[in-house]
């Protein structure tokens, strides 16, 4: 994300906008914020994913393949027997005591008839044949005389030999082992159980046919929602592009996601919806708000019986709330994620990292995983409930692995639906959006508690417009806006953010200090039409 998205956080702490005066439009739309100081985290616009062939992606590691045992020269598993091996020694091994009185071997169940005598082998009868019942496992414990050991030409057993090729042998003749001690087992299991004398096995409780979630479950929800939500490919006419998310906004075929999942497609670049169901569906933009970071587009060939996701109120969320986030994290489409809202009102500021402006938000703050590509994808409530549009995170660093794109912390932010349901409504009307203002130019680099008008770089008429809200309740240049609507400022992102999450023509309260001395006024919200 920090080649693509990067912004300025307009975090509550520190008091003073990071960067040198500018001189904003008298309309409350300032210049893009300044480059955050080291005080100041950083907050990034969630970037479409870059499109296959095009971005600078980062492999994770491979996993390696399962290398094959090395494959050891003939010698290694069967040495050639020597011209001349030494007959065993002729004195017998004296008998342990505890084999004084032997115990026959016992023939298996399953031996019908006994093996038949064995055949003396080697220099006087050495080596001992097998058991007729094999004694899996048994040996002298010095790695000589066991099964499968190849016999010289004259009976004898081959020279151990040492080094990596017996290792190898080894393991290769367990594994073997291993299997022919399950399919005896096995074997002997069935029997036993076809005689009726009984059987190893436990049996597990009955599994019910129908495995049944409650719909008011994370996977209920899940299952209700995802067929509304649609993954986003947009590229430009030179291929540049990425992918992002959407969700179904009404019947009509309307989809509602950020304007910087589809800005690359807004002019004579290509678009499309892919559904969970795999269908995919060419689109085209029907209007895009850069400063909410909202925009609309509309399925050119909309199917029947497409289902729009409910609408919360993100007024009435609260912190602790539980959430959903359904999206596509790197191009992975259909991923659902969960947590709770951790903030509200958070204001933020976010960039698309080309030094264009800004988009501000009064954001829902999760902890629910989202990352590049989740742009634009609904953020569900315990009803399934959309609350908010996952627009932007935090990040620890510049990059991920190998300085790519960043993931998540746990720190995402959302745009609050009722903010987008306003904006929404105005793009399908008008294809335009429409902010409210105050008409001032706010300095972003003052060092104050609260947002600071401007008091150089353009004249006071163009620094707080007369015939404007903010000029027609009284305020002028160099005073410090310190509440809006009830809510602390504390710097310029902070008192945007706030403002636009009213409409032209509502009323709202602000308070201001002129010379340390506080004043509250009514400051009625002008409107713009567009993007400047």
């Amino acid at each position: 994300m920090s080649t693509e998205n990067e912004g300025t956080a307009a975090p509550t702490p520190p008091a003073a906008p990071p960067v040198r005066p500018v001189a904003a439009p008298v309309d409350a739309a300032p210049a893009a914020p300044p480059a955050p100081t080291s005080a100041e985290p950083v907050t990034q616009q969630l970037p479409p994913t870059a499109a296959p062939g095009a971005e600078p992606t980062q492999q994770l590691p491979r996993t390696p393949a399962a290398q094959p045992a090395p494959v050891q020269p003939a010698a290694a598993v069967q040495p050639p027997a020597p011209a001349s091996y030494p007959a065993p020694a002729q004195a017998p091994y004296p008998a342990p005591a505890y084999a004084e009185n032997p115990v026959p071997p016992v023939t298996p169940a399953y031996a019908e008839a006994p093996a038949p005598a064995p055949q003396a082998m080697g220099a006087e009868g050495w080596p001992p044949p097998p058991p007729a019942a094999p004694a899996y496992g048994a040996g002298d414990g010095q790695g000589g005389g066991g099964w499968g050991v190849p016999l010289a030409t004259d009976g004898a057993p081959q020279p151990k030999r040492k080094g990596k090729g017996g290792l190898v042998a080894g393991v290769l003749a367990a594994a073997l082992i291993a299997g022919g001690v399950g399919g005896g087992v096995g074997y002997w299991a069935a029997d036993r159980s076809a005689n009726g004398s009984g059987s190893t096995t436990v049996s597990a409780g009955n599994t019910p046919k129908d495995l049944k979630r409650d719909a008011g479950s994370v996977a209920g929800l899940a299952a209700g929602a995802l067929p509304s939500v649609v993954t986003i490919e947009a590229s430009a006419g030179d291929g540049e592009g990425g992918t992002g998310t959407g969700f179904v906004y009404d019947q009509q075929g309307h989809i509602l996601t950020n304007n910087h999942v589809v800005a690359s497609a807004a002019n004579g670049g290509k678009l499309s919806a892919t559904f969970s169901d795999g269908k995919k569906y060419e689109a085209e933009v029907v209007g895009r708000a850069q400063g909410y970071d909202v925009a609309v587009i509309k399925l050119k060939n909309p199917p029947s019986g497409l289902k729009p996701l409910p609408l919360g109120d993100s007024d009435k969320v609260a912190v602790g709330d539980s959430t959903i986030a359904i999206g596509a994290p790197f191009g992975l489409s259909n991923t659902v994620t969960t947590g709770i809202v951790s903030a509200k009102n958070r204001p933020v500021a976010s960039g698309d990292g080309s030094g264009g402006k800004n988009s501000y938000m009064s954001a829902l703050q999760t902890d629910a995983s989202i990352n590049p590509g989740n742009s634009g994808g609904p953020l569900l409530d315990s009803r399934g409930a959309v609350i908010g549009i996952n627009s932007a995170i935090q990040s620890a660093g510049n990059g991920g692995f190998g300085g790519g794109q960043a993931g998540s912390i746990g720190l995402g932010f959302a745009i609050p639906v009722n903010q987008a349901k306003n904006v929404a409504e105005s793009l399908i009307k008008t294809g335009k959006p429409v902010y409210p203002v105050i008409s001032v130019s706010v300095d972003l680099a003052a060092k104050t508690d609260g947002a600071k008008i401007s008091e150089t770089g353009a004249s006071a008429g163009e620094l707080v417009d007369p015939s404007g809200p903010a000029g027609k309740a009284g305020l002028k240049p160099g005073d410090v806006i310190t509440e809006f609507g009830g809510k602390p400022i504390d710097s310029g992102p902070t008192l945007i953010s706030e403002i636009w999450t009213y409409k032209p023509g509502d009323t709202v309260k602000l308070t201001y200090l002129r010379g340390g001395k506080p004043t509250t006024v009514d400051i009625t919200l002008g409107s713009r039409v567009g993007d400047k």
